[in-house]
């Protein structure tokens, strides 16, 4: 019998992770099912788990970085490593931190255990199909990006000024700061000079919240009603909203669409936000800050940009739009060649 895939366990492994969860859940013969997802680089893999005919099933993250790594884009260094593991205690804090913010206005998996031992990472969630949320999408309706651009205004209005402790001091998965390997390659000297003006004038603006920092279009689940909820926080900390906005557009729109539809759906962003300030935050000026945020939406893309072309110079992101906006931040900040 060859080896499993990489992100599965051993049949060791797996023994041993199904007396883990039976003891935590108190199921004697809860079992685990198949494998839903592997993790990124093989760092472990997504499982559903139903203790019991009585029980409604569980999802299981199982965090176990594998000895020899492997990653899509031959970004195996010690960096890549060091913020991986660090994502995964990111995570486990964020849900310790956000067992009271389960509502509808902002869902995510409400945690039934989190534990961290010298191996591994035990994440143990609500099954968002079970409750509801059975729905992915690679593409939106219009009504499927509304509510993902309300969830992240929730999301935004809520953190306003909250302290990110144990959590990313500047959160996504691109951030300056954890990419030094990424700009060293840059071949695009101009957007590489502007680096650290662009980094600055997101992360030193008036008004910060929480981002969720990996907030694409396959990270929301769907309900029949519309609803949605949202999962995968590994990458959440301080930062600017419009950095999260950015990113999704880019997930669920290519070129033209953004051309043609991305102010539409920054300006519904906003009006969301609006409202979501005032409800959660009405000490704050809510103009004052919409003012501000618009200001650094092509920051943000600008931001992404300078990864992209580091990380993958080829990749498909890196379109028209990006490189508008992009060409735009770097008028104002000066990016010399």
């Amino acid at each position: 019998m060859g080896r499993k895939p990489s992100g599965h366990l051993t049949d060791h492994r797996e023994n041993q992770l199904v007396s883990r969860l039976r003891q935590i859940t108190g199921s004697e013969h809860g079992r685990l099912g198949s494998r839903l997802q592997s993790l990124w680089s093989g760092y472990g893999a997504i499982y559903r788990f139903h203790p019991g005919e009585t029980q409604r099933p569980l999802i299981v993250k199982f965090v176990s970085p594998p000895n020899i790594r492997r990653h899509p884009r031959g970004w195996v260094g010690d960096k890549g490593h060091e913020r991986k593991l660090r994502s995964y205690d990111v995570e486990l804090h964020f849900y310790q931190r956000a067992a009271e913010r389960w509502d509808g206005g902002c869902r995510i998996a409400r945690s039934m255990h989190l534990s961290k031992t010298e191996n591994d990472w035990l994440f143990l969630l609500e099954d968002l199909d079970d409750a509801g949320f059975s729905g992915r999408r690679s593409a939106l309706s219009a009504p499927e990006m509304r509510a993902c651009l309300h969830w992240l205004a929730e999301f935004h209005a809520r953190h306003l000024g909250s302290v990110p402790e144990g959590l990313w001091e500047q959160g996504t998965y691109w951030h300056l700061a954890t990419r030094p390997d990424e700009l060293s390659i840059m071949k695009h000297e101009r957007l590489k000079n502007a680096a650290s003006a662009i980094d600055r004038a997101l992360s030193d603006c008036r008004y910060q919240t929480w981002v969720h920092g990996d907030a694409k279009v396959e990270n929301f689940c769907f309900s029949r009603d519309r609803g949605v909820a949202a999962l995968d926080f590994q990458y959440v900390g301080a930062g600017v909203g419009v950095k999260d906005v950015a990113y999704f557009l880019s997930s669920c729109q290519g070129e033209r669409q953004l051309l043609k539809e991305a102010d539409r759906w920054v300006d519904e962003y906003f009006q969301f936000l609006e409202v979501s300030v005032r409800t959660h935050r009405p000490d704050v000026d809510s103009s004052a800050l919409i003012s501000e945020w618009r200001r650094l939406y092509p920051y943000a893309w600008a931001d992404f940009t300078r990864f992209l072309v580091g990380w993958a110079p080829g990749h498909f992101k890196l379109h028209g739009y990006s490189q508008k906006l992009t060409e735009e931040v770097l008028a104002e900040v000066g990016g010399s060649s």
